[in-house]
């Protein structure tokens, strides 16, 4: 393996609990997740050596793995979709209680109802992105940013008290 090889596989390694978020939010199904993690894995090394470093690895990052997922998203509108909530198990992120998984089930559903762009708003935000980052990312301002996640907030909070 080449030392870029070995660099990126670091990179990912280091990084997946990124992908494996943005896979899980737009996929229904495991092997959605799992086919959705390696497209945006390629995706990343197809454009791995476009990477300047101008931003953050991870506001890189991000950015393929949306821009990938949208893009698989709206492909894959001609198939039937499905409200169902695969039960995922990340055993390496999360050992939690029962009560825990039940509330991030829900929190992973909820998310799920909304737009994409909103979606991936609610995605960089729980990863602690700052504003300016998920801005960039998006193509919008920081103020902007800062206020679809306010209002987003109340969205999300609403749709939990009704899907809990």
């Amino acid at each position: 393996m080449s030392a870029k090889e070995k660099e990126f596989a670091k990179l990912i390694k280091d990084n997946q609990g990124l992908i494996i978020k943005v896979s899980r939010l737009y996929t229904n199904t495991l092997e959605d997740e799992q086919d959705l993690f390696q497209e945006i894995v390629l995706q990343l090394w197809r454009s791995y050596d476009s990477f300047k470093g101008q931003s953050k690895i991870s506001t890189w990052m991000y950015r393929v793995a949306l821009n990938t997922a949208i893009t698989l998203f709206r492909k894959k509108t001609k198939s039937p979709q499905t409200d169902e909530l695969m039960d995922f198990h990340h055993s390496e992120f999360l050992e939690i209680d029962d009560e825990k998984q039940q509330h991030i089930s829900t929190l992973y559903k909820v998310i799920k109802m909304l737009p994409n762009v909103e979606r991936a708003i609610v995605t960089m935000y729980l990863d602690d992105l700052p504003y300016r980052d998920i801005a960039e990312n998006l193509g919008i301002t920081e103020v902007n940013a800062r206020v679809k996640m306010n209002r987003l907030k109340k969205t999300l909070k609403q749709l939990m008290e009704k899907h809990a």
